[in-house]
């Protein structure tokens, strides 16, 4: 048992005096496919060994205490007042409603979380905050759910909670993480294939901007509204097209002159992206690392000038890795407009790659930014003593 869950399970016992049960659930990165989960893409997460504890008890009442340990709050609750709240409560009262709604009779129980993911870093602490509550509650009181069907409801929480209309990409890799493996996650079937990520000899490193826009939530769901605007224009001019599979580039520039412009640009970036996920997923399977880091940087393209997504501070840590010859790919991560850049660089120029980029960055922002170097691993699950 990790530090980390030693010390959940620890303060669990001061706080409640019984004993817990111990779940991890990790964030997640995403090699490429950004911004296409839910415009029925692929996408090609997988888990990561950072992420969230909880420790976890029924406590023969009707009340949830919760206490999350990185912000030193506690919320006590009964079952029948759960209703919107802000900050972390929205996430894991969303995902208990989302029992409730599904008419599982949810019992009192005692909550202690905490972990190693930097908020708005973009490796989904959100995602990992919902999966660990799922998980949890399912385990405990026997609903009987599957790994698919807790993501699904993981995915309502954070709709119909915080108010974020994301994709399913982050809630699956959650649920369905395997080390050493990414996941092919086809988003309109919602089935997934595993793909081994044989990367001797190179690292995936995550540059967190330590940025945060403000706007990101709005401008999240902006980005897919315009999405769906353009998807109707799209079918009604084109009887073979159901999704944006369904589209290539030029067929849609065949239509350009009908679309706003800013709609026909998020269309060509998620057209194009799909396109290249797909690509990618060949690459990985000859292990061909260098040209799919090739694809890495076209994405990073597209989210900056056709999605609209970057920020100053992104661009700077995306186009400087371009000019190290040990960086054979990256780009934003994540929602964007702040958050992480994922790299992927050959082992030996890591530290190198590492410093030079943090002392670029604070000579170019007068900002610190921090470092991760993550490793591929499983997704949600019981720790057991």
């Amino acid at each position: 048992m990790t530090e980390l869950a030693v010390t959940t399970k620890n303060i669990f016992k001061k706080k409640f005096n019984t004993p817990s049960h111990i779940y991890y659930s990790p964030g997640r990165i995403n090699l490429i496919g950004e911004h296409v989960d839910y415009n029925d893409g692929f996408v090609m997460p997988g888990a990561i060994d950072k992420g969230i504890y909880f420790a976890f008890a029924l406590n023969d009442t009707d009340e949830m205490n919760f206490y999350a340990i990185d912000f030193g709050e506690s919320l006590t609750i009964k079952m029948a007042d759960i209703k919107k709240m802000d900050s972390w409560k929205n996430y894991v009262l969303g995902v208990v409603n989302e029992f409730l709604l599904l008419g599982k009779n949810v019992k009192g129980f005692n909550c202690v979380f905490g972990g190693n993911i930097a908020n708005g870093a973009g490796m989904s602490s959100s995602a990992a905050v919902e999966g660990g509550m799922a998980f949890a509650i399912n385990e405990s009181m026997n609903f009987g759910l599957n790994r698919k069907e807790l993501a699904l409801l993981c995915q309502r929480a954070e709709h119909n909670f915080p108010g974020v209309k994301c994709g399913i990409m982050d809630q699956y890799a959650n649920m369905f993480g395997k080390r050493n493996h990414v996941i092919l996650l086809d988003c309109q079937s919602i089935t997934h294939e595993y793909l081994p990520l044989d990367i001797t000899g190179y690292k995936i490193v995550l540059i967190n901007s330590k940025v945060h826009h403000a706007l990101a939530a709005s401008e999240y769901n902006q980005r897919r509204k315009e999405c769906e605007e353009g998807l109707i224009i799209l079918k009604r001019n084109n009887s073979t097209v159901s999704s944006f599979r369904d589209v290539n580039p030029e067929m849609l520039a065949g239509l350009k002159d009908i679309m706003n412009p800013e709609v026909y640009k998020r269309c060509l970036y998620v057209v194009e992206e799909i396109i290249r996920t797909k690509k990618a997923a060949g690459f990985l399977k000859q292990n061909n690392i260098v040209a799919f880091g090739k694809l890495m940087f076209e994405t990073h393209e597209g989210l900056r000038d056709l999605y609209d997504v970057s920020c100053e501070e992104l661009n700077f840590l995306a186009d400087h890795a371009a000019t190290n010859k040990d960086v054979v790919g990256a780009r934003l991560m994540g929602g964007g407009f702040g958050g992480c850049t994922i790299n992927i660089v050959k082992e030996k120029g890591k530290e190198l790659f590492v410093s030079e980029t943090l002392s670029a960055y604070k000579k170019e922002f007068d900002m610190a930014a921090e470092v991760y170097e993550v490793n591929v691993g499983e997704g949600t699950n019981e720790i057991k003593n």
